[in-house]
Order: structure tokens, then C-alpha cells, then sequence
């Protein structure tokens, strides 16, 4: 199909593109947020510490790093339909490995598979991004990546709910009490059978992996033009020779990377925080369904509001303090609370409210570092989804801390995040040069 400019599709062709790319983005959801029960089970079943089990997020997300770039010539070399076939077959490829890895229970095979996952979703959010971005108004940007971003977290309330039904019983809250406890060859016994459970899971997943592959290449998703530019844009860029010329875009890049960090710390991580309250993994399981229903509360919020009642950049100040806030609260708030059946710290709950916080930063801050870059959009975006590596590196120091010190004091390291993304969001978007004149 030969490539169009956004600008040019019908307003059927628009709306199929949107449900289209929905459907990917609930894909994306249902894939990366599994993670938040892996992270427990794994940590269980490999027996491993805090840090070697956010290792889960490091090998995941790692991926985006290295294979970003790459993804914005192979989706200009084969265009991008083709190219997101490519990635749902790689992410296919991923979940086949967790077989062997659970079979031998090797912990660094399942990372393997966790980096093959991560890289194929790198291709297709490097494709994915720039589409919705694109396919409408630019003020209205915000409002459609919420709309793809309720697909995400909608997919993220699920996968650990549907996960846990299909990997943990209703005895294995005794069983890990037991675990411990148990002699050497019986305990080897027990964590062999609780780690194949996985087994049937991302078999089924990769089949389904597979298919979308093909379906894609199929569908009715048109080519879309990011090369184009307008006589002015082609003016003011003409002396441009490097990514690197577009301060807005690398601080915007360096936002994502504190943003999604502090996105999978709040939902990665908050079961290991209520198991530090006495909770058990059995009812902690459900936190993680919370913090993204904060953020689908958010994106709701957004779809509202933006931009009859409030600015994209607005929206994205407002979340940013707010993050702020309540990262502190975490860190300071005591007190014992009853909410939804769960009997807590109340600093959890903040931790809930994260999500809301997050809700409107990724939408707030593409549309803002993909503007005004025309020919270099593409590279553009593969250098924001290398931006995603945050997910990797940032849960690791968590991690960190929360062996040395504890898990509620590790979220300490939220903090200068939430301060940068304060910054982006007043000033450094602004920025279209290194230098001040």
C-alpha cells in the first residue's frame, strides 16, 4: 500500500486506524503488566532477592534500548505494517522460550524470553506511537493516547488478574509459607511444579502472538507519511543534520525514561509492598489492578476535560506535581485504613494514586517532543521509545534500596524523577537549542 499522509485519511480510514492501533495497545497492556505478578512468582519459584527479581523489568524493558533505533530503519526499509509483523513474531518467539525455561528451570532462559518480548514490543511501539500521535488534530493528541492508554491499563487490570487464576491456587498461600521449611529435594520438587504452571500460559500466548502478526500485515492500517513536511518546517529544519539538534525531543526522551520508571515502580512493586505489611500474596495480588484503574480514572479524566476545560500541558503539569506529592506521602504517611476489604498502611494507597498521577504524563509529553521534527520524526520516535528503557533501570534501584533499607523508605527514588518531569513540563520543552543567546 503506498504510504499517506495522516492529514489526507477519511474519517472512516481514521477511526479504523484508532480501533486498529487500540487493539495493539491492549496487546502492549496485556504483555507488559503481567509482569507485576512474574516479578512475586518468580521471586518465589527461582528464589531470588528483591533486586534479582526486578530483574523480570530490567530484561523487558532493556530491550527498548537496544532495539528502538534499529526499529526506525527497519520500519522505513519495510514499511509499517510489515515491521509491526515482525515485532509480534519476535514477542511470539519470546513467549515460546518461557517452555524450555520453565522445563529447566532456569531463571536466565526466562529473562531471555522477557528480552525477546520486550524487543518485538519495542518495533511495535516505535511504529504504534507516531500513528496515534499523528491520525487527528495535534491539540487532540492527548485525548487519543488517554483513549489507547485505557486499552493499555484496561489489558494491565486483567493480565494479572486472568495470570494468577491460571498459575496460583487457592492453597498456595500456605504452600509458600511451607516452601522454606521444606527439605532440600522437596522443596526442588514443589518450586518445579509451581514454575511449569507457566508453561501452558505463554504457549497459548505466543499462538496468539502469531496470528496478530498476521493479522496486522492483513488489516486495513494504512501506511502513513512521517517524512513530509510543510514549506516552513522545511525551512527552519533545513540546518538540522542530527536528532541530536532537538533539545526539546532528547529532554522529552529523558522524561519517558523517568516517567515509565516511575509508572512500573508504582505498579511493579506494590505487591512486594503490601507483602511487607503482612498481606499475602494471595489478596496483594489485586493491588497492582488497582494503581491502573487510578490511571484509567485518570485517562477518563483527560478524554473530558482535554482540551475543551484544560491544556494538554496543563494536564501535564498538574500530574507531575502530583506525583510529587505523592511520592512524599508514601515516605511520611502512617496510619492503619480499611479500604476496599484491605486492611493497610495508609501510604499504600498513595502509592494506588500514583497511577492517577501518571495517567497524562506520556500523553502530555509526546506531542510536545515530536513537535516541529518533520523528516526526523521517525528517528524522533525510536529515540523516545529507547526512552522506555526507564522500566529497566529504574525498578532495579528500587530494588536496591529496598534490600538495604526497606521497601516503603526504596521509594525515595521516585522523587527526583517526579522533580525532572516537573521541569519538562514548565521549561524544558521549550527549549529548541542547547545554547542561550
Amino acid at each position: 500500500m503506498q504510504a499517506v499522509e495522516a492529514n489526507y485519511l477519511s474519517k472512516r480510514d481514521t477511526t479504523i486506524s484508532i480501533l486498529i492501533i487500540g487493539l495493539l495497545f491492549f496487546i502492549f497492556g496485556f504483555v507488559s503488566w503481567v509482569n507485576a505478578i512474574l516479578i512475586p512468582y518468580f521471586k518465589i519459584a527461582c528464589e531470588l532477592t528483591n533486586f534479582q527479581s526486578y530483574l523480570v523489568a530490567f530484561a523487558f524493558y532493556i530491550s527498548y534500548f537496544v532495539v528502538s533505533v534499529p526499529s526506525s530503519y527497519l520500519l522505513k526499509s519495510v514499511g509499517f505494517k510489515k515491521g509491526m509483523m515482525i515485532g509480534f513474531w519476535i514477542m511470539a518467539i519470546g513467549a515460546f522460550i518461557f517452555v524450555p525455561a520453565a522445563y529447566t528451570r532456569t531463571y536466565e532462559v526466562f529473562l531471555l524470553g522477557l528480552f525477546s518480548l520486550g524487543a518485538g514490543l519495542a518495533i511495535l511501539q516505535t511504529a504504534a506511537n507516531p500513528y496515534i500521535t499523528v491520525l487527528g488534530p495535534k491539540e487532540r493528541a492527548a485525548q487519543r493516547i488517554s483513549i489507547m492508554g485505557i486499552c493499555n491499563k484496561g489489558a494491565g487490570i486483567l493480565a494479572p488478574i486472568l495470570f494468577a487464576a491460571v498459575i496460583l491456587k487457592s492453597t498456595d498461600g500456605e504452600l509458600f509459607k511451607q516452601i522454606p521449611l521444606m527439605s532440600n529435594a522437596e522443596r526442588e520438587i514443589v518450586l518445579n511444579e509451581l514454575i511449569r504452571r507457566v508453561i501452558l500460559p505463554y504457549s497459548v500466548v505466543g499462538t496468539v502472538l502469531l496470528g496478530l502478526g498476521i493479522f496486522v500485515l492483513y488489516s486495513p492500517l494504512p501506511e502513513i507519511n512521517t517524512e513530509a513536511e510543510d514549506a516552513t518546517l522545511a525551512e527552519s529544519n533545513s540546518t538540522k543534520t542530527s536528532i541530536f539538534q532537538f533539545p526539546h525531543l532528547i529532554l522529552g526522551a529523558l522524561a519517558i525514561f523517568l516517567h515509565v520508571g516511575t509508572q512500573v515502580v508504582a505498579i511493579d512493586t506494590i505487591i512486594g509492598y503490601a507483602s511487607s505489611m503482612g498481606i499475602e500474596l494471595m489478596e496483594a495480588k489485586t493491588f497492582p489492578s488497582y494503581t491502573l484503574g487510578a490511571t484509567i480514572i485518570g485517562y477518563i479524566i483527560g478524554i473530558v476535560t482535554i482540551p475543551r476545560f484544560i491544556s494538554q500541558k496543563n494536564a501535564l503539569r498538574l500530574c507531575t506535581v502530583l506525583g510529587t506529592l505523592f511520592t512524599l506521602l508514601i515516605i511520611f504517611s502512617n496510619g492503619e485504613v480499611t479500604i476496599l476489604g484491605h486492611t493497610t498502611d495508609v501510604s499504600i494507597w498513595f502509592v494506588v494514586l500514583l497511577g492517577l498521577a501518571n495517567s497524562l504524563v506520556w500523553a502530555g509529553i509526546w506531542p510536545l517532543a515530536l513537535d516541529g521534527l518533520g523528516r526526523f520524526t521517525k528517528l524522533g520516535a525510536s529515540i523516545m521509545i529507547m526512552g522506555l528503557c526507564g522500566n529497566a533501570i529504574i525498578p532495579l534501584f528500587y530494588g536496591h534500596f529496598a534490600d538495604i533499607h526497606s521497601t516503603r523508605q526504596a521509594y525515595w527514588v521516585l522523587l527526583p524523577c517526579y522533580l525532572f518531569l516537573v521541569f519538562y513540563a514548565m521549561r524544558g520543552y521549550k527549549l529548541k537549542r542547547w545554547t542561550i543567546n
